[in-house]
């Protein structure tokens, strides 16, 4: 066993102590893949290459210690402003990526998901996803949910049209609004509020990613680009996660006195 693997195990063992502090939802903004390729004098999309096999590392690595959603920001609403032959070639790189790894995610039991408006991908691009998730729909371990053609702001104002229509329609009353049925009507509706969100490259903000998801969600930020983050980076991650107090707007345990709005 080499060395890296050594470190995994003892990763493993240690988050294995605190299961019921286990992150059951993790989010990861997959940040880097660019400023990687030109550290390397390449293309932009020779990062973005690189950066699917981390995917594959960290989807291992999240079914191994018993993660039960991984929710990945694959493609934003954004990103169609970038050049038109990276954007092509992003799209090229997910269908080819999917339909390469459909046979190791129906292997290891993952089942496959997509968030977003998936209307705005080509027919083709359409179908290739729609087949895995078929494909993948009977799996019962890891659920890997693809953020793709995603906007946080996009997707409240979509909730909020469809609830419009429904009060329209007599089908909703308004009283009856919380953010209980609010969350009915976002694209994560069956998903759980992600525990954790990993943000690689060092950048501190969040880029309209699950805005409304993310409220009282951990953030881990790490300066690694995309590329070389490592499932050891992932397994750190979570035992920082574990040692924190998610107090979700009440006091510490630790310090019952205190008064205020501390989070």
């Amino acid at each position: 066993m080499n060395e890296p693997d050594r470190i995994n195990e003892k990763l493993i063992a240690k988050i294995a102590e605190l299961p019921d502090r286990l992150p059951k939802h993790i989010a990861i903004i997959m940040d880097g893949n660019g400023r990687w390729a030109a550290q390397r004098n390449k293309p932009r999309t020779f990062g973005h290459e690189a950066g699917v096999k981390t995917v594959k590392e960290v989807v291992k690595a999240c079914s191994q210690v018993g993660v039960e959603y991984l929710t990945l920001y694959t493609f934003s609403i954004q990103n169609w402003k970038r050049p038109k032959d990276e954007v092509e070639a992003l799209m090229s790189l997910l269908s080819r990526t999917t339909l390469n790894e459909l046979g190791e995610l129906l292997e290891n039991d993952v089942k496959l998901i997509t968030t977003g408006r998936l209307g705005g991908l080509s027919k083709g691009e359409r179908e290739v996803l729609r087949e895995a998730e078929r494909a993948t729909s009977a799996n019962r371990g890891l659920v890997l949910n693809l953020a793709l053609n995603y906007g946080g702001r996009t997707e409240i104002l979509d909730a909020v049209k469809s609830i419009a229509t429904g009060v329209k329609a007599g089908r909703i009353d308004p009283q009856a609004i919380d953010e209980e049925m609010f969350s009915e009507f976002l694209y994560t509706a069956d998903l759980p509020d992600p525990d954790l969100m990993i943000r690689t490259s060092g950048e501190m903000r969040i880029s309209n990613f699950l805005l409304w998801q993310t409220s009282y969600t951990e953030l881990h930020i790490i300066d690694t680009l995309w590329p070389d983050f490592s499932q050891q980076e992932l397994f750190e991650a979570i035992l920082d996660y574990q040692q924190r107090e998610r107090r979700f707007g009440k006091i510490s345990n630790a310090d019952s006195s205190d008064e205020g709005n501390d989070e």
